[in-house]
């Protein structure tokens, strides 16, 4: 299967919904982050402020891992505003269980059940559910599913 990418539409709402920092930051979910919503890894190193350039390569290697979750779990034919509202809802949530066993991510998902079953209207019905950050309702989650809701059922 060829390497599919996000296209603009879903590019842009990552990086509208992320913000750019130019300086790491503590997320509403607890983590260190940078750029657009680059989480810092263990052993990442950022001489601050990084320049939008650097910021840049970080957003496109997280997408590309992203995109390529997408690709690797949904089973499901896709168009390609379909596959980049995922992008960016898995680039945001994360793609499998985390390590503790709690349901985390596109991969743990009721929207990715429904989608490989077929049912992509109630696959895009589990969009707003994801509205929580750092067990909180967040309105700037609330307004990323909206969006990541409309780009999924928006014909490509």
């Amino acid at each position: 299967m060829p390497k599919r990418t996000i296209n603009a539409a879903g590019l842009e709402l990552i990086k509208r919904r992320e913000s750019w920092r130019a300086r790491r930051y503590l997320c509403p979910a607890g983590k260190w982050t940078i750029a657009w919503g680059h989480v810092i890894l263990p052993g990442e190193n950022f001489q601050e402020p990084i320049s939008q350039v650097q910021g840049l390569a970080l957003l496109v290697k997280d997408v590309e891992e992203a995109g390529a979750a997408v690709q690797r779990l949904v089973k499901v034919p896709l168009t390609d505003n379909q596959f980049s509202a995922l992008v960016s809802f898995t680039f945001n949530c994360g793609a499998d269980e985390d390590h503790d066993g709690k349901a985390e991510g596109l991969g743990d998902s009721t929207l990715l059940r429904l989608l490989n079953a077929g049912d992509y209207q109630g696959a895009a019905d589990e969009f707003p559910k994801w509205r929580k950050g750092g067990g909180k309702v967040l309105p700037g989650l609330v307004k990323r599913r909206a969006e990541e809701r409309a780009l999924f059922l928006k014909p490509s």
